[in-house]
């Protein structure tokens, strides 16, 4: 007996070990840069995360030309962490591009190819396409700024192009910075017609919580500027629950959250009005599912949840609102997150297509 209990104790433990193994989950297969300059490199970055159970490694990362270089995480990705895959790319011709990226991992036998796209034009003074956004007489390449996958530990950056657009010398400053955030600007001046950036830095350690936390910042348009609507940019930053301690029970038997929607068509509202939408979610997992924390991106909307835990199986009903009186007074897009305890849908982000009636 004590012979058949060992031979079955070792194919027990031979068929877990042939069971775990990593697995690669993007952010995105494909990021689009939209219009940029002539001989201004460009970067994007892929996160990527190790939904598996053993450790992630990229040996090696090819690009599909030489106008693009690239440069990963090169230590071993824990399960339950993330770890990015960059391109930069400069070009060298005009007119419209598409590359390729092959990830080479322990994860896939073959590469896993990311893409990126976009268009390149000549004119430098053309700020309309690579700068969208105004702020006095300063353009910008983003309206808000949004960290939206971070983990305890990590520092994630975003670059926020500036072009300056008056006759006069400008000094980029981003004013009213909250703790979690630094900014430095590249070059410290703008001449006139120059463009430069202002690198903004979340460190993760200083947030206050766990899921969203926003903010608003203000750019400096002139020396002695004062904050207000017309220089607003709002932030947010999302922090990951962390899922690198789970058991091996809980990684094969985890919750799978269901959304009968994650994009709701609200139309235009006058500003007395308001408009709500209910979205079911359902627990389509073996265990329970914990809603960990549900926001709303701005005042716009409202959001009402009548459950927080669903046993597998169960259904319970969110209530979302839209408010027009709010409409006007916001900036960014409206949406609403969900921090659960899934670990394949760790976070999930309900967008409100929604305008204010002019």
């Amino acid at each position: 007996m004590k012979g058949i209990l060992l031979i079955i104790s070792v194919l027990l433990g031979v068929g877990t070990s042939a069971f775990a193994q990593p697995k690669a989950s993007f952010d995105k297969t494909t990021h689009e840069f939209g219009t940029i300059l002539w001989k201004n490199p460009a970067t994007a970055t892929f996160k990527i995360t190790n939904s598996g159970d053993k450790p992630l490694v990229i040996s090696n990362v090819t690009t599909s030309c030489g106008c693009t270089i690239a440069d990963w995480t090169k230590e071993p990705i824990a399960p339950g962490k993330t770890g990015t895959v960059s391109s930069t790319f400069d070009a060298k011709a005009l007119g419209r591009f598409q590359k390729s990226v092959g990830i080479y991992c322990n994860a896939s036998p073959q590469p896993i190819y990311l893409a990126i796209r976009g268009e390149v034009t000549a004119d430098p003074k053309n700020y309309t396409f690579t700068h969208p956004f105004q702020i006095g007489a300063i353009r910008l390449n983003k309206e808000e700024l949004e960290f939206e996958d971070a983990n305890k530990g990590e520092k994630p950056v975003i670059e926020l192009l500036v072009a300056n657009t008056s006759d006069k010398l400008y000094t980029p400053v981003l004013m009213h910075l909250p703790p979690y955030l630094s900014a430095v600007a590249t070059p410290e001046k703008l001449g006139r017609g120059r463009t430069g950036k202002i690198k903004v830095t979340l460190d993760t350690e200083k947030l206050p919580k766990l899921g969203l936390t926003t903010a608003s910042v203000y750019l400096s348009r002139f020396p002695g500027d004062k904050v207000g609507e017309e220089n607003e940019i709002p932030v947010s930053a999302v922090l990951l629950p962390d899922f690198s301690n789970i058991s091996q029970q809980e990684r094969l038997n985890p919750p799978a959250i269901h959304l009968s929607a994650k994009e709701l068509e609200m139309g235009t509202l006058a500003s007395d009005e308001k408009k709500s939408h209910t979205i079911i979610v359902t627990n389509k997992g073996k265990s329970n599912l914990e809603i960990r924390d549900l926001q709303v991106f701005n005042s716009a909307l409202g959001v009402q949840l009548k459950k927080r835990v669903l046993k597998p199986g169960a259904s319970t009903k969110m209530k979302i609102t839209a408010f027009g009186n709010n409409l006007k007074k916001v900036k960014g897009s409206p949406r609403v997150l969900m921090i659960t305890n899934d670990p394949n849908n760790p976070k999930i982000i309900i967008k409100v297509k929604v305008t204010s009636k002019k």
